[in-house]
C-alpha cells in the first residue's frame, strides 16, 4: 500500500515539476496572499486569477493526497511494528511506541489544509477585475 501511494506521490511532483510555474508563484507570500483574496472574494488581477487556479487545481488533485496517504501509513506501520515487537517480546508500550502519531496527526492536518483550498473552487471568480 506504502509503494503505491509512493509511487503517486511521484508522479504527482515530477507533473509539478515539467510544469511552467505561475510567475507570481516567485513571490514570497504569494500563496497566503491570493488566497486570502479568494476567501474574502476581493477582486484579482489576470495574474492573481491565474496563480489561484493553479493554486485550487493543485489541491483538487487526487494524486495530491497521496503525500498525505504516504505520512500516514509510514506512521501507522511504525507504531503498529512497535507494538507487535512489544507483544512478541513482552515489555510495555513507552513514548517511544507511539511516536509515529506524529507523522499521522501531520498527515491529517495536511489534507485538511488541502480540502480548505480546494474548496475555494466555488469562490473563484471566471473573469479577472479591472483593478
Amino acid at each position: 500500500m506504502a509503494i503505491v501511494f509512493a509511487t503517486c506521490v511521484f508522479l504527482y511532483i515530477t507533473r509539478l515539476e515539467k510544469r511552467t510555474p505561475a510567475p507570481m508563484g516567485e513571490q514570497v507570500g504569494a500563496h497566503k496572499a491570493v488566497l486570502a483574496k479568494v476567501r474574502k472574494r476581493e477582486p484579482l488581477t489576470e495574474e492573481e486569477l491565474e496563480y489561484a487556479t493553479e493554486l485550487v487545481n493543485d489541491a483538487r488533485n487526487p494524486l495530491a493526497y497521496a503525500i498525505p496517504a504516504v505520512l500516514f501509513t509510514m506512521g501507522f506501520f511504525y507504531v503498529v511494528g512497535c507494538l507487535y515487537e512489544l507483544h512478541v517480546h513482552g515489555g510495555n508500550p513507552s513514548f517511544r511506541t507511539f511516536i509515529g502519531g506524529i507523522p499521522m496527526l501531520t498527515s491529517m492536518n495536511i489534507v485538511a489544509q488541502l480540502r480548505r483550498v480546494a474548496r475555494l473552487k466555488k469562490k473563484l471568480p471566471t473573469a479577472p477585475s479591472r483593478v
